[in-house]
């Protein structure tokens, strides 16, 4: 095995300043046009690529975000945070992606462990962080940002849907559509999305002179869900329209209504869910849910996150973006409302 390339050896070749090659292969720093084009030949013929772990010595930055999420079975979550991964790269930092559980103990031992790969930033998405680890974190100078989620801790960033409206028009299209007996599902009782829909849709029915019919816990669980469904369905007034606290569990509870139980969906029992993932849109399905505009989020995050890395000292930002109802089958269309 031959001896590693260097930078000295790519700037010889290139007949440039080693200086100038560190600016080329560094994120922002500046080099003409025709010195990156030499200095890209040089290192392609020579087979030289960057350490970048040698440059984070020097720079103090290593140019990581930490990405901690606890379950990807949600289609809302791989996609977003394929596309997240995608942002971040296109702006010169890399993704570490880490599985924790909502398990306390669990999330502060993964949280130690993104911390000792000296990040840059750290993005959680679906977990909630306590206190001690916020503070944690911003005694280690290490920015953190949720997604989809959010706390009453200030200090922390976070990105979210306006869940609470969003569980409103929930409420408003199946008020509209004349149901009588309106149910929920609810998702993990811990999480800010589940109980900002859920107080959302509570507004939403009392603002009518309504309360909610019934109610049973599916934990963000397609399995969960499906036997929430079935304690509904098995009352002696069973519900005939049930919002969903997602869609990862509102497909769970349409297997269950027509695959077990032989209902028509809308025609028995209309179905909301919540967060548009593409199996929502699905013939199959064709989901009546409140949509998260899933790239503003990403965006935001991107710029919130990066924008306490690259100027630390501002304030964290608490950005809630607006959700869109979406209009398909599962629910009765109520009369002039249009898809």
């Amino acid at each position: 095995m031959g001896a590693r390339v260097t930078a000295a050896d790519v700037a010889e070749r290139a007949g440039v300043s080693q200086s100038a090659v560190s600016r080329v292969f560094t994120p922002g720093a500046s080099a003409s046009a025709a010195t990156a084009e030499k200095v890209r030949a040089a290192a392609a013929e020579l087979g030289y690529r960057p350490n970048v772990l040698a440059r984070s010595l020097i720079t103090g930055r290593s140019r990581m975000i930490g990405l901690v999420v606890a379950y990807l079975e949600n289609y809302f979550y791989p996609t977003a945070l394929e596309q997240l991964s995608n942002a971040l790269q296109a702006r010169g930092y890399h993704v570490l992606m880490f599985m924790a559980s909502q398990t306390a103990g669990n999330i502060d031992d993964v949280v130690a462990e993104i911390l000792d790969y000296q990040v840059d930033g750290i993005v959680a998405a679906s977990v909630a962080l306590g206190s001690d680890l916020t503070a944690r974190c911003r005694a280690a100078g290490v920015p953190v940002v949720l997604f989809n989620r959010r706390q009453d801790d200030p200090a922390t960033a976070s990105v979210t849907s306006d869940n609470r409206a969003g569980g409103r028009m929930a409420a408003e299209v199946l008020l509209a559509g004349g149901h009588a007996r309106i149910a929920y599902v609810a998702g993990w009782e811990g999480a800010s999305t589940q109980r900002d829909r859920e107080t959302g849709f509570r507004a939403g029915l009392a603002a009518a002179g309504r309360g909610l019919h019934a109610r049973a816990v599916g934990d963000f669980h397609a399995g969960r869900a499906a036997e929430a469904t079935r304690t509904l369905m098995d009352r002696p007034d069973p519900p005939d329209a049930i919002f969903v606290a997602n869609d990862h569990m509102a497909i769970a509870v349409m297997d269950v209504l027509r695959g077990e139980l032989g209902l028509s969906v809308p025609d028995d029992v209309s179905v909301v869910g919540y967060d548009d993932i593409p199996p929502a849109a699905w013939g199959g399905y064709a989901l009546t849910t409140v949509r998260q505009p899933a790239a503003a989020m990403i965006d935001a995050t991107v710029e919130t996150l990066l924008a306490q890395i690259e100027g630390p000292g501002g304030a964290p930002q608490h950005i809630t973006l607006p959700a869109e109802l979406i209009l398909r089958r599962s629910a009765r269309i109520p009369p002039g409302w249009t898809k």
